[in-house]
């Protein structure tokens, strides 16, 4: 923990003007991202008195080991400047929100000669309508069901709608009516977008003009006795009519507006927000947002970076006319700006006190309750275990501090071949996939020129790459410059940025703790090639699988830790995770060996001349055997290729290595 008075700037140094500022710890990691209307007065009220700050401003200010602000014309650009950095840097003390599913969309491919309407998830794509979100893909599924009777547009993958092309033969849906069959040419490419356009028109909210336009038809048909084209016209009114169910009226005057609603206590917020489109509820969202940030942070805080995750990203709902909020954030004019810029429109930002706005508001407070509810019950096991374990860690390998971040390695090979190794991360107590590590083990050459890859030695590698690259990317992580809002070039980054992807060097973080897989041996190896590069202040264990014992390098014997030990249950999902992922990498690297012939990768030798030589000869073995003069004796192989296909394949590595006929598939040599 560092002294905040040592990286506390002068007050005469903070301007008095709007901006954003960033804390980052002795590493160079960002750790929280803040804006201010005045960064003197903001800045200043964290080096108060430590006992007067709150318990979770006081860690902050006490991990941090600097702090650097950039300043911007208007609270407007602050708050993008925020929301920018905060995505970029992920701080540890900002406020997290983690969505509490994966949300359906239904999704028209409008970019598409033959747009589709289909279930998606994930991120969003350009060019494509989305809808939504649903609590349910089977929702969804259940509308378009109703709706394909009266918008038959196509639902089918690129994969269907070819071969239905190629046989002349549309699916079981064109067969059904309930889809106007685009593949045989039943409808134009032109008459499909405008089915395709009327779809997406009824599901925005435009519900009106297409139930009169039913209804006037139904009646025409009836009055010129087609009574089967009348019954269809009713069904297809009963259709509409079971789609709308499914979305209640909620406002009577077709009103855009998204509500929100939050319910929180000390240490975490449950949000829920509604998307009502048209005077209807057309999507329902939910997340659960840690609030492990500055202060005493409490609703109008929680609803400013909410609105700014919302918002900030890819909204496939868009921003709507009205957003209605429990409480107003701190700065609501700016927000409300900031929203209006991304609309290109006015935004009304405000709190519903009275009428069917402010009931529906309750009624999504009351789902947000309900919704921390539930995952209290479903994380109060969980977190608790978590904390449980890395106090246990910390007590029995005498650490300074509970390992917050452990990183674990392993080795993986058959018989010293395509040799691999893993690094997974874990912090917290969860794993941090964006982080996982992939090498592949060149080896140590010998004094005699043989290679030693054996399980000692690839770990040593490992190690040794890893933390010389942690060396390096800390010595250079000093400030780097960048480009602010409205091309200002006074700004700069704090924490260590990849010069070539403007990203934040991820590597350059060291963990608390470092777990090998593996006992005595390998942990020693590993302490060597720590002390050997200058790192003294990581741990190192192994974890042994026969007895599930945990080994010090300076320790004769092993530290066991009790069956039951959360301690212990979490070294081993970590060992566990690190292994499946080399051993999944090896995998894939032995696939790709076997299937390799002698002849991939000669330069200008593809695969039909591959295919001819192996025909000419017959094996790859006869061919290494033939002369330059006989290799040009193949159709399409000049005396250029013909002499590099001879010095490949008389190199030594070229030797070892299996030749495939691409004709069959079989090894023939």
């Amino acid at each position: 923990m560092a002294d905040p008075s040592t990286y506390r700037p002068k007050p005469g140094e903070i301007p008095v003007d709007p901006g954003v500022y960033r804390f980052r710890d002795k590493d160079g990691r960002v750790i929280y991202v803040g804006k201010a209307k005045s960064l003197r007065s903001r800045l200043s009220s964290y080096f108060q008195d430590l006992a007067a700050l709150h318990p979770r401003t006081r860690t902050m200010v006490l991990t941090g080991a600097s702090v650097e602000w950039t300043v911007v014309r208007n609270e407007v650009e602050a708050l993008q400047l925020e929301y920018s950095w905060i995505k970029e840097f992920d701080p540890r003390f900002n406020v997290k929100y983690r969505d509490d599913k994966s949300y359906p969309y239904l999704a028209v491919t409008m970019g598409e000669e033959f747009p589709r309407a289909q279930v998606m998830r994930g991120r969003k794509r350009k060019g494509t309508r989305y809808f939504g979100p649903y609590a349910h893909a089977w929702a969804i599924r259940e509308t378009l069901d109703q709706l394909l009777r009266v918008f038959p547009v196509r639902t089918c993958s690129n994969g269907v709608f070819k071969r239905a092309e190629q046989v002349g033969r549309p699916c079981l849906l064109g067969y059904i009516d309930k889809c106007s069959a685009p593949c045989v040419g039943r409808v134009t490419p032109q008459e499909h977008r405008e089915i395709a356009e009327d779809f997406c028109d009824f599901m925005a909210g435009s519900t009106a003009k297409f139930v009169k336009r039913l209804e006037r038809q139904m009646r025409a048909a009836s009055a010129d006795l087609d009574f089967e084209t009348a019954a269809r016209r009713r069904d297809d009114l009963q259709a509409l009519d079971k789609a709308l169910e499914r979305s209640a009226v909620v406002l009577g005057d077709a009103t855009d507006a998204d509500v929100f609603g939050v319910s929180s206590d000390e240490l975490e917020a449950a949000v829920q927000v509604f998307h009502v489109r048209g005077g209807r509820v057309r999507g329902q969202r939910g997340w659960v947002a840690e609030t492990q940030s500055e202060g005493d942070v409490g609703q109008p805080e929680v609803i400013e970076h909410l609105l700014q995750q919302v918002y900030g990203g890819e909204s496939p709902e868009g921003v709507p006319r009205e957003v209605l909020v429990p409480v107003l954030p701190p700065d609501s004019e700016s927000v409300a700006a900031w929203l209006g810029t991304l609309r290109g429109a006015r935004v009304d930002l405000r709190v519903p006190q009275r009428g069917d706005k402010r009931t529906l508001m309750a009624t999504v407070e009351r789902n947000a309750q309900q919704a921390l509810a539930r995952h209290k019950v479903a994380r109060a096991g969980d977190l608790t275990a978590r904390s449980q374990a890395l106090e246990e860690l910390q007590q029995a390998l005498d650490l300074d501090q509970a390992p917050l971040r452990i990183e674990c390695f392993d080795v993986s090979h058959v018989q010293g071949t395509n040799v691999v190794a893993s690094m997974v991360v874990f912090e917290d107590g969860l794993p941090r996939k964006g982080e996982y590590r992939r090498f592949i083990v060149q080896g140590e050459v010998q004094a005699d020129g043989s290679v030693r890859r054996d399980d000692t030695a690839a770990m040593a590698e490992v190690l040794g790459r890893r933390f010389r690259r942690y060396l390096d990317d800390r010595d250079q992580a000093g400030d780097v410059e960048g480009v602010g809002a409205e091309g200002d070039d006074d700004v700069t980054r704090s924490g260590p940025i990849d010069e070539t992807t403007g990203r934040p060097r991820r590597f350059a973080y060291p963990p608390q703790l470092v777990v090998v897989d593996g006992g005595r041996p390998q942990v020693q190896a590993a302490r060597r090639v720590l002390d050997s590069v200058g790192i003294d202040d990581v741990a190192v264990v192994g974890l042994a699988k026969r007895l599930e014992e945990v080994w010090l390098p300076d320790d004769e014997f092993p530290v066991l830790l009790p069956r039951t030990s959360e301690g212990l249950y979490l070294l081993q999902r970590v060992r566990d995770e690190a292994h499946r992922f080399a051993i999944t990498f090896h995998r894939q690297r032995r696939s790709s060996a076997m299937t390799r012939s002698a002849l991939d990768g000669i330069p200008g030798l593809g695969e039909a001349r591959q295919a001819a030589l192996l025909k000419h000869f017959g094996s790859v073995k006869k061919l290494r055997a033939a002369s330059v003069e006989d290799i040009t004796q193949v159709r399409g192989v000049g005396p250029t290729l013909a002499a590099s296909i001879h010095a490949a394949l008389h190199d030594g590595d070229a030797e070892s290595t299996p030749a495939v006929n691409l004709t069959t598939g079989e090894i023939v040599d």
